[in-house]
């Protein structure tokens, strides 16, 4: 087994996740679509509670990447805002797949505690992200109306999930976008 092995199983795992949910493949699909035997994968991921663990670090790993990209690319508060949008929307590869914290959050049932707590510390980042986002944006006025960057942060987060359900239920797009119009027009 090879590191390569266990990062495509991670990729197979991540798009089966967004795309199905966490409960919707088993190590028997992995084993498929990689080209392997279903007991290799337990050499890299002994129970599925590892992989979904293994999941959660390395999505909070390239997101965090990704919103320092954004911070280094983009100067302004609507700049960044707008990209963090982008960088959503993309994630949904035209209304077929949902963020992967999304898609575990809605099989929590079946979540380790441990996973769980992943998730809380993703979200919280990414609720710290977007908030220096709007402190920046108030700061340069490139955003409009904000009053409470704290709680406005969650409630931006809120409606960044929420728009990629609606948008999965209907496999469109089009509805992500219709429902971060109103952000946007603050930008």
């Amino acid at each position: 087994m090879t590191s390569d092995t266990k990062t495509a199983l991670l990729d197979v795992a991540e798009h089966a996740a967004r795309a199905r949910g966490f409960d919707g493949f088993s190590y028997a699909d992995l084993a498929e679509a990689v080209g392997i035997r279903k007991a290799s994968i337990h050499y890299h991921f002994p129970t599925k509670a590892a992989l979904s663990a293994a999941l959660m670090d390395r999505y909070s790993l390239t997101l965090e990447a990704e919103c320092n990209r954004i911070r280094v690319e983009h100067k302004t508060g609507a700049e960044q805002l707008l990209a963090l949008i982008d960088l959503y929307r993309d994630a949904l590869n035209d209304g077929k797949t949902l963020c992967l914290c999304v898609s575990l959050i809605s099989s929590r049932e079946s979540l380790s505690d441990d996973v769980i707590q992943k998730i809380r510390k993703f979200r919280a980042m990414m609720v710290a992200q977007i908030e220096e986002i709007l402190k920046l944006g108030q700061e340069d006025k490139s955003i409009t109306g904000i009053t409470d960057p704290i709680s406005e942060s969650r409630a931006i987060l809120a409606l960044l999930e929420g728009a990629h359900l609606t948008a999965r239920a209907e496999e469109n797009v089009n509805t992500f976008d219709e429902a971060l119009g109103v952000l946007k027009s603050r930008c």
